[in-house]
């Protein structure tokens, strides 16, 4: 598979990474293990975790899905083959069951954090350390924010990467990165490492899909021009670019049942949009979900993809996918649709 460099570090990443947090919810720890196994098997040795999952969140599941990696990590012997990345909470998260329901982006939360994901997945070290979301009002998850002021209490973003800093001299994560950021946070990370000495951010992970092309406005220019790579997230926009949630069907099992939260690709346009994908795959003799991953893999400003599956069929057209090609013809009827019909699941 091919390989990309995450920054301006000196590791090396597959094109796709294993999303993973379904399993110990939508997924048993054998089934995760099974995945785990078939991603090592063929390549994708890059994997993403966080402190909250299973997805979605509840207390009876935080931290199960590090859990599972952890038992996986001590039966096979294998955690030297794999590039592991977690995430930490940030403000606002409405989990009172993690950390008193008071987890912020500072030194007493990221420290206790870093830790106890530490045990849990029975490591010495995390690779790449994330911000799940920032520590301030912004826009993310498809909710924006109308005017982002600084708000009191807010951990500024210098001090979050000293806390980083201090943890990467203790050998406890290797990088950091960001998540669900805007141009604005990640801007002001870039210039906290060069003004002040801090880490230097990596990788920024945040949605993209046909579905929401966001990225492309704004992010897209900081990531290339700054190094910062894009660990896209949702390339199928949760299921949605499958078409199995069309016409307000919801299969057994799927992510929209188990989820007490409203999907953010759950609206009107999203569905018209799905449709004329669909009609695309259909010409070409495509699997819908393996053209949608394959779009997300060709953008220059991507550097890995990330992928989860809750079955190995799943997962295996997911893989296959880093490898397929669109063709020109492909990729302009693709670029017309969301012409026609822009970003209507942001």
């Amino acid at each position: 598979m091919t390989l990309r460099r995450l920054g301006r570090t000196d590791l090396m990443v597959p094109a796709l990474c294993l999303g993973t947090m379904t399993w110990g919810r939508q997924n048993s720890p054998e089934e995760g293990f099974a995945q785990m196994d078939m991603a090592l098997d063929r390549g994708l040795f890059f994997w993403d975790t966080a402190e909250m999952y299973s997805a979605p969140p509840i207390a009876a599941t935080c931290g199960r899905t590090e859990e599972i990696i952890g038992d996986w990590f001590a039966r096979t012997g294998r955690r030297n083959e794999v590039l592991l990345a977690s995430k930490v909470v940030g403000d606002g998260s409405g989990m009172d069951y993690l950390r008193g329901g008071k987890a912020r982006a500072d030194r007493k939360n990221i420290t206790e954090a870093v830790e106890a994901s530490l045990r849990r997945l029975r490591t010495n070290h995390i690779d790449l350390y994330q911000l799940h979301w920032p520590d301030r009002q912004a826009d993310r998850f498809g909710r924006t924010v109308a005017h982002p002021a600084a708000q009191p209490g807010e951990v500024p973003i210098e001090e979050t990467l000293a806390v980083f800093a201090d943890l990467i001299k203790a050998g406890k994560i290797r990088h950091v990165g960001v998540s669900n950021e805007t141009p604005w946070g990640t801007m002001r990370y870039v210039a906290a490492a060069y003004h002040l000495g801090l880490p230097r951010i990596a990788s920024i992970q945040n949605p993209y899909s046909l579905l929401n092309r966001t990225f492309e406005m704004g992010l897209s220019e900081v990531a290339l021009r700054e190094d910062v790579s894009m660990l896209a997230y949702s390339p199928l926009a949760a299921g949605t670019l499958t078409g199995k949630y069309l016409d307000g069907a919801l299969p057994a099992g799927s992510r929209r049942t188990v989820d007490h939260r409203k999907s953010r690709y759950d609206l009107p346009r999203g569905d018209a949009a799905t449709r004329d994908y669909l009609a695309i795959a259909r010409d070409h003799g495509l699997d819908p979900a393996a053209m949608a991953i394959a779009f997300v893999v060709s953008r220059s400003f991507v550097t890995s993809t990330i992928i989860g599956a809750t079955s190995m069929d799943h997962l295996k057209v997911a893989i296959d996918a880093g490898s397929l090609t669109l063709s020109a013809e492909v990729l302009a009827a693709l670029d017309a649709v969301h012409a026609a019909n822009p970003n209507p699941c942001p």
